[in-house]
């Protein structure tokens, strides 16, 4: 019985530092999945809800700057892929002539720079 009370004790002991010392990332993301919550809450969006709980979990128990910063990356990657596809629909539409349909393609490929930027930014330290 004092093995078991002895084990139990170490188990507890090595695992407070690891849940207290939070990274600011992890906290970060924690938060802001925390507010999505709140706000599907209040607009009643049940499925929206599920999803945005089972990442608040995810992020729970999974969370590590590592992980963060994989999924950063692959953010940029897509994000860069996103915005060369766009540079060449607008170099397209310029070679045709076609007004409306560049006008079209450089607001498309602003939004497509304007995410790229979003996704390099730094995560919170």
């Amino acid at each position: 019985m004092k093995r078991l009370a002895f084990c139990a004790s170490v188990l507890l002991f090595c695992t407070l530092p690891a849940t207290a010392a939070e990274s600011p990332a992890c906290a970060a993301k924690r938060s802001n999945i925390e507010s999505q919550i709140s706000e599907a809450q209040a607009r009643g969006r049940t499925q929206e809800l599920r999803g945005l709980q089972r990442a608040l979990q995810a992020n729970q128990t999974n969370c590590s700057d590592a992980l963060l910063a994989r999924e950063r990356e692959d953010r940029i990657a897509k994000a860069e892929r996103e915005v060369a596809e766009r540079e060449s629909d607008l170099r397209e539409a310029e070679s045709k002539g076609d007004r409306r349909r560049t006008a079209k393609r450089a607001e498309k490929l602003a939004e497509a720079r304007s995410e790229l930027a979003e996704a390099r930014k730094p995560l919170p330290q």
